[in-house]
């Protein structure tokens, strides 16, 4: 069992940064494949990054490449996500969330665990 929370939202003004945390809690954590994911209202929860379980091994969504960074600290257990240049289009609840797997990593579905996500609001 691993539960997650998050934290770090708030709002920012467009070209800002934030720094998303997602502290997870359980022996086991180390072990899973975390993503972070997005939803913004009326459009589906979207995939924006993922780190592996070991090494630093990252994928990233078109839309936030180069500008968003997915880190991992195990003996921590949290997964940190830092975003600049940030834009109005960033805005949603921001959810992390991890799996044993590496298949399907980039869709919702699979993931064994959620957070209760964090607001990001990026204003122009």
């Amino acid at each position: 069992q691993v539960e997650l929370v998050e934290s770090g939202g708030g709002l920012v003004q467009a070209g800002g940064s934030l720094r998303l945390s997602c502290a997870g809690s359980g022996r086991t954590f180390s072990r899973y494949y975390m993503g972070w994911f997005r939803q913004a209202p009326g459009k589906e929860r979207e995939f924006v990054a993922a780190h592996s379980w070991s090494g630093s091994v990252t994928w990233y969504a078109d839309s936030v490449k180069g500008r968003f960074t997915i880190s991992r600290d195990n003996a921590k257990n949290t997964v940190y996500l830092q975003m600049n240049s940030l834009k109005p289009e960033d805005t949603a609840v921001y959810y992390c969330a991890a799996r044993s797997s590496i298949v399907g990593l980039t869709t919702p579905r699979g993931y064994d665990y959620w957070g209760q996500g964090t607001q990001v609001t990026v204003s122009s």
